[in-house]
């Protein structure tokens, strides 16, 4: 059984979201204070967020063509 594209393009940015948290609360290796954005750690935070962000928009965009094409 495999789930829907509407449940995986909220489901995906959310479980990538709380692994984020998950890892910043339990992990002691995890960078602290990357507030500059001329820091490597910064960038380091910034990737693996931007990524799910974009799938999710680019699917939302996607679905929002499909129904102006279907309607």
């Amino acid at each position: 059984m495999v789930p829907s594209l509407p449940t995986l393009t909220v489901l995906i940015p959310l479980l990538s979201l709380s692994g984020l948290f998950y890892s910043a609360s339990v992990d002691e290796s995890f960078p602290q204070g990357c507030t500059s954005a001329s820091s490597l750690c910064f960038y380091s935070l910034l990737l693996p967020l931007t990524i799910p962000v974009y799938v999710f928009f680019h699917l939302w965009t996607w679905m929002g063509i499909k129904l102006f094409r279907h309607n």
